[in-house]
């Protein structure tokens, strides 16, 4: 059993509904202090919700999510916002200040949130972009750099405050191959350099097995699988298989629902 002082998110009996669409159907997780916990599953089970039900922006219909022991939908808004700080963020899309160069949109959330002088700042910056192997590149502008330039630059500017916990929505998406490495690469390698809890939320799955610690698998509203990637490999579970290996016909269905092909060939 896993200590309960291990688990930095615990989520429990999660059900959440957009409309009278159900996402989430009693999920049960935890994510466990220090180690990379991927969430996956196809488009539109839901990955990128549970990110914001996590970080506070999204309200469960009914269950828990405990962030560092603390009940999220609970928090007072000033006691939100300083959970928030603790909590790094790398979007699918990057989200830089396209109006700032590089040094500028990493320097942003240290001249929003803190007192530190310029000289600090400028250090820490440096520290951060040397980090994720961009410290010759501060001066450039935004539209200046390749996809995976940007989302290194992201990746910097997220970790800028030292947070607790970093989740990653996507990050793999759009990116060649070389980019593709080297994000695994800076994941997994700040991770264990800054002691960093990690969540990816992906549907890559060769380059979110390879670095994740443990990894749940999400289909219609429930947690189908879990376990490390071993696990998973070797499950019974029709389900795990048909997704990680990609077949197109399975639990989820090539076809989708619909009447009796002869009969709706016949009865135009």
């Amino acid at each position: 059993m896993t200590e309960q002082t291990d688990i930095l998110v615990k989520v429990r009996d999660l059900h959440f509904s957009r409309g009278t669409r159900k996402i989430f159907d009693g999920v049960d997780l935890d994510i466990q202090r220090g180690k990379i916990t991927a969430i996956m599953g196809p488009s539109g089970t839901g990955k990128t919700t549970m990110l914001r039900l996590m970080g506070g922006q999204l309200k469960p219909s009914s269950g828990t999510v405990h962030v560092d022991g603390q009940h999220i939908e609970r928090l007072r808004h000033r006691q939100l916002y300083q959970l928030r700080k603790s909590m790094g963020m790398l979007f699918q899309n990057g989200a830089l200040l396209t109006d700032m160069n590089v040094f500028d949109n990493v320097a942003f959330p240290l001249r929003e949130h803190t007192d530190l002088s310029e000289a600090m700042i400028r250090d820490l910056v440096l520290m951060k972009l040397h980090a994720v192997g961009l410290r010759g590149a501060r001066d450039l502008m935004t539209t200046e750099l390749s996809g995976g330039m940007a989302r290194r630059v992201a990746l910097a500017r997220a970790i800028a405050l030292d947070p607790m916990m970093m989740m990653y929505d996507e990050p793999f998406t759009g990116q060649d191959p070389i980019s593709m490495g080297v994000l695994v690469r800076l994941i997994r390698e700040l991770n264990d350099a800054l002691g960093l809890t990690s969540i990816i939320v992906s549907h890559d799955i060769a380059e979110t097995s390879s670095i994740a610690d443990y990894i749940y698998l999400l289909s219609d509203g429930k947690v189908v699988g879990h376990g490390t990637a071993d696990d998973l490999n070797n499950s019974s579970s029709e389900w795990a298989q048909q997704f990680l290996k990609g077949r197109d016909d399975g639990p989820v269905p090539f076809h989708y629902q619909a009447n009796d092909y002869e009969a709706d060939l016949l009865s135009g």
